[in-house]
């Protein structure tokens, strides 16, 4: 039988993601969002973690991230629709998770999921 990984499977590997909650300018490239990185977000942007930027639409997403010898940025536009970010209350950034991450790019509204308690162990 085939056995799938759980989603807390798939998030345990992943690096740290980070969501600037205010729109970016997309005409920015590497540098310029790095230095957001840095300032709105607070993380170092050569730390290995991935770094998520939207436009003021909503309709187009940059991810950053440090590759070992600089940076590397990917780059999603929407035909149609915008991407539904979770609501971030005050928050100049959010945490997410690699499923998380992986939703939003698949369409799924994360404004509407909701997390049941779960048990976790103290440290």
């Amino acid at each position: 039988m085939i056995s799938l990984p759980s989603l807390a499977q798939l998030d345990r590997g992943a690096p740290r993601i980070w969501l600037a909650t205010t729109p970016a300018d997309m005409r920015r490239g590497f540098d310029r969002l790095a230095e957001m990185a840095q300032s709105v977000i607070g993380q170092d942007p050569r730390s290995g973690h991935l770094f998520v930027f939207r436009s003021r639409g909503g309709d187009r997403l940059k991810i950053l991230y440090w590759d070992r010898d600089g940076y590397a940025l990917c780059y999603k536009r929407l035909e149609a629709g915008t991407f539904r970010l979770p609501r971030a209350d005050e928050a100049a950034s959010i945490e997410l998770r690699a499923s998380e991450l992986a939703m939003l790019l698949d369409g799924v509204d994360l404004r509407s999921l909701k997390r049941v308690k779960r048990f976790a162990r103290s440290s």
